[in-house]
């Protein structure tokens, strides 16, 4: 009898997370192989019960839509296998692919017209970006699936159509946006038709904002492509998002924290040593965590931007100070590519608020509930993640400096970027130069 067995490639161990393989046997003669899409960190791996290790801190949410996946995998191997005499690995990757990205291989039928939906798999068959941001897509089509569903409890003739996207309609998908985590078990059958990975939360106005703004690309690659007829896009406008003065750590407070006794928790000491790094080249954690030793040319880092590579690639270089080349010694026999010893980027963010709260970083710091909107106050320790790194390299520099463009080529925004103004605080200081042009 055939059997589906997960597993990890051990050489891979020093990666920060590694892509789960399977592999069926059916007896002797039969060995299929399978590299999946799913990622694990190498040290959480229950190599024996594919799942991740029982005893181990690890996030429930993350613990089980992992094992649920892996698990899911497996079964939709062993069918695969049962229904396709003779089939290779080969054939089995593309068979699986089939059945996770049905989208990529839509064919409409030539006599009937393509729906809003034959149309939005269109456009996420030929998105040339991340997987990630696929994912995203395909996220904001299910909302709209399920507006449908719960619109034709009510009126059961309507379709989502572009025929009949206008103001009201949108109006309409916003209110269904803001309320769907209360229809959850009102309509079981909406979430059983158009399932997701867990039960909709409630979504605050960035959030809302980011599905329009997905939506509202389809619809113009829709109308470039000559997918539809109409030939404009509905007024409807995107609000503004809301966010909170930045919040950063001061220079003072970075050294504090490198400075820092944690030679009890050494493991806890080698993230700290790459935060600080991090808070001296100021990229994306995304770009971070790619970096390798080969990042390094004339004591200085270079490299593309993620976000960047594909509209108009940029090499943004940082040259390194004192403190920065002195992290890079401490990891330069190990073992690898990688620039430093790197860990999963939920894990960093987690090693990140425990030594914020051994460094005794936990002021209360001002920031905006994303859900309500509302200003709270929280400890600095609780909210802060890798993203504080790009915002203390900023927020520092611009202290110094007041010349958004200057500092913005080092970190990577667009001359004028207006993304950038989010992550400098017009502090006292700086007011205070201000008013003395008065004088």
């Amino acid at each position: 009898m055939a059997s589906v067995k997960a597993f990890i490639r051990t050489s891979a161990k020093k990666a920060a997370t590694v892509n789960i393989r399977f592999r069926l046997s059916d007896g002797r003669s039969v060995q299929l192989f399978h590299k999946s899409e799913i990622e694990v960190e190498p040290d959480s791996f229950d190599e024996k019960n594919h799942v991740i290790k029982a005893k181990i801190i690890y996030p429930k949410e993350k613990r089980t839509k992992f094992d649920n996946d892996v698990a899911d995998r497996k079964k939709l191997i062993r069918k695969l296998y049962d229904s396709n005499t003779g089939i290779t690995s080969e054939q089995l990757d593309l068979k699986i692919d089939q059945a996770l990205n049905p989208e990529k291989y839509i064919q409409v039928e030539e006599n009937r017209p393509k729906t809003f939906f034959d149309v939005y798999d269109l456009f996420v068959a030929s998105y040339r970006g991340t997987e990630r941001m696929k994912q995203h897509y395909r996220s904001v089509k299910r909302i709209l699936q399920r507006y449908e569903l719960f619109t034709q409890k009510s009126v059961s003739s309507f379709s989502f159509t572009f025929e009949n996207i206008d103001a009201e309609l949108l109006r309409d998908v916003e209110s269904f946006i803001h309320i769907e985590h209360s229809l959850f078990e009102k309509h079981p059958d909406i979430y059983i038709a158009v399932p997701d990975s867990r039960p909709p939360k409630q979504r605050g106005r960035n959030r809302t904002n980011k599905i329009f703004r997905y939506l509202r690309t389809v619809i113009r690659w829709s109308i470039e492509e000559k997918q539809t007829t109409i030939n404009s896009i509905p007024k409807f406008n995107i609000e503004q998002d809301v966010y909170g003065t930045p919040f950063y750590i001061s220079i003072d407070e970075r050294n504090t924290l490198f400075q820092k006794d944690l030679s009890d928790r050494p493991q806890l000491a080698i993230q700290r040593d790459i935060f600080v790094f991090h808070c001296l080249i100021g990229c994306r954690v995304g770009d971070l965590l790619k970096m390798e030793k080969t990042s390094i040319i004339n004591n200085a880092i270079e490299y593309i931007p993620r976000k960047t590579k594909e509209g108009r690639p940029v090499t943004v270089r940082v040259p390194l100070n004192a403190t920065a080349k002195e992290i890079i010694s401490r990891y330069a026999k190990n073992e690898g590519d990688s620039l430093l010893p790197f860990i999963a980027e939920q894990n960093y963010n987690y090693a990140i608020k425990d030594m914020f709260a051994a460094a005794g970083l936990t002021r209360l710091v001002t920031v905006v509930n994303p859900t309500t909107g509302n200003e709270e106050k929280r400890p600095l320790n609780e909210i802060t993640s890798s993203h504080i790194a790009r915002r203390t390299f900023i927020g520092n520099l611009y202290k110094k400096v007041k010349d958004p463009n200057l500092v913005g080529s080092l970190s990577g925004h667009k001359e004028g970027s207006r993304a950038f103004a989010r992550y400098r605080e017009i502090d006292e200081e700086m007011k205070q130069d201000l008013v003395k042009l008065l004088e």
